[in-house]
């Protein structure tokens, strides 16, 4: 565990079970991590199930922001007195360092895109995900932030894939591969035919390379990239099927299952997104995840290596339209 003090917000009524597995997860992390404080957001009686069950050492690292109110699954603008905007305005005022929602994933990201703004060269921020795969960890993005597959927002995934895979795992030199149907030349729908030929023109942060096509499996075994970008509809998908495989199989593999929590990329602030079926482990790992994150200073890192990325791509947005998956 790395040392430092994180503050995080906790969205105590985001997900299908909250609260009852969120305040669970709050609980187990807190126990777990003598540095960690939380800034519980919600109900002050749901917040009082998690500070009656510490001890008195573990309640003074938890304060609590009362708020009632839910963001439902198609509030794509929650409003200003629901639990994920209170936590975004928590840590946009200094009183947290990043917040952890479990909440609709679309109120989340509108939330942080709102309250912290995005970063000026990223128009659609991303969620991404690491697979624990046999080769070691591979980054996979998007996994919901944005739905579209235009060409040249998976460019840009690319960028902050790589960017992301240097920060978070201490990746040297990320391999970064393109999802797609085979890995010859001019396979896949019209927009991964024609973001291939781009990905192999941009430089990627952090003596990043671009090894090509990739698919599926490619993602589980981690042998030919570090970094599998595709679109948030078909990484979402892709990383649900991964989570009900290792549930056929009889559980994850030894070094962890699919995660249920995705850190979001390309806003002005830490924040991690969590499953909405996570469990309380799931939460805990989120709230880890987070911590993790701000320990790292991964946001700033990432934005720095991103804003430094020595490729425009200003001239592929002139002639970029919008295509189908």
């Amino acid at each position: 565990m790395e040392p430092g003090t994180a503050r995080i917000a906790v969205d105590l009524l985001g997900g299908d079970d909250a609260p009852a597995v969120v305040v669970d997860g709050a609980l187990r992390a807190v126990r777990a991590d003598p540095c960690l404080h939380l800034l519980l957001v919600g109900p002050t009686e749901v917040a009082a199930e998690v500070t009656d069950a510490l001890t008195p050492a573990q309640r003074a690292r938890v304060t609590v922001r009362p708020v009632r109110s839910a963001a439902g699954a198609t509030d794509h603008t929650p409003r200003a007195d629901t639990t994920v905007r209170a936590a975004v305005v928590a840590v946009r005022d200094g009183a947290a360092d990043a917040l952890v929602s479990a909440g609709s994933t679309g109120a989340t990201v509108s939330a942080a895109a709102l309250g912290f703004g995005r970063w000026e060269d990223v128009r659609r921020p991303a969620l991404v995900a690491t697979i624990p795969a046999v080769a070691g960890p591979v980054v996979l993005l998007d996994v919901g932030g944005s739905l579209e597959p235009r060409p040249v927002t998976l460019v840009r995934h690319a960028v902050l894939g790589a960017a992301y895979a240097a920060v978070a795992h201490a990746v040297a030199a990320p391999r970064v591969g393109l999802l797609s149907v085979g890995t010859e030349a001019g396979k896949g729908d019209r927009s991964r035919r024609t973001a291939d030929p781009l990905l192999a023109a941009v430089p990627l942060p952090c003596d990043g390379s671009y090894v090509g096509l990739v698919e599926g499996y490619d993602v589980c075994l981690g042998a030919r990239a570090d970094v599998v970008v595709t679109d948030g509809f078909t990484g979402n998908v892709l990383l649900k099927a991964i989570e009900g495989a290792y549930a056929m199989a009889g559980g994850p593999p030894a070094q962890g299952g699919a995660p249920r929590a995705a850190a979001l990329l390309g806003v002005a602030g830490t924040v991690v997104v969590c499953h909405g079926a996570a469990a309380a482990d799931d939460v805990a790992s989120g709230i880890a995840l987070a911590a993790h994150l701000w320990r790292r200073g991964a946001t700033d890192r990432v934005r720095a290596l991103v804003a430094g990325a020595p490729e425009n791509l200003s001239h592929i947005d002139s002639n970029d339209t919008e295509v189908s998956a």
